[in-house]
């Protein structure tokens, strides 16, 4: 089994519980479509997927067929997967600009129930959101970020 074969596989495991479904799930969801047995194989990496087979499972669980490929796909490893935020600096500096993070670390430290207040993690997932809210690819996030000069660790890749 290769290397590929296993994060490919890892990939489908990964989309198919983010979406809540056992493998008996999918096949009950597809009717039948999809049995559970093969599923199970393209996931540990076992049985081989054709690149229609693969699109057609992307259509089944509603994702970009990027997302379904290992390695640096657009879009889901663009960035960094995790940020540090200096929230004593952030909270201190003025400007419309950082409004905007400024209420949405609030809103996560809320989410999380996380009141240190010095530092804050923003996911990889929470910083795409935001990076939304700046018309910014995630990466351009980071850059703005670095320029205001609110980051405490250089951002952690995946």
């Amino acid at each position: 089994m290769s290397d590929y074969a296993k994060a490919l596989g890892a990939r489908l495991r990964a989309i198919r519980q983010q979406q809540g479904l056992s493998l008996q799930g999918v096949e009950e969801k597809s009717g039948g479509r999809w049995k559970a047995v093969v599923v199970g194989s393209y996931e540990r990496g076992d049985r081989a997927v054709t690149v229609a087979r693969l699109n057609e499972l992307a259509e089944f669980y509603r994702v970009p067929i990027a997302e379904l490929l290992p390695g640096d796909g657009p879009g889901r490893h663009e960035g960094a997967s995790k940020v540090v935020i200096d929230l004593e600096r952030l909270e201190q500096l003025p400007g419309e600009d950082l409004g905007a993070v400024q209420r949405f670390a609030r809103s996560i430290q809320q989410q999380r129930g996380d009141y240190n207040g010095r530092v804050l993690s923003i996911r990889a997932d929470d910083l795409r959101t935001l990076a939304i809210v700046y018309d910014l690819s995630p990466a351009g996030l980071i850059e703005k970020l670095t320029e205001w000069n609110v980051l405490v660790a250089t951002p952690i890749r995946p």
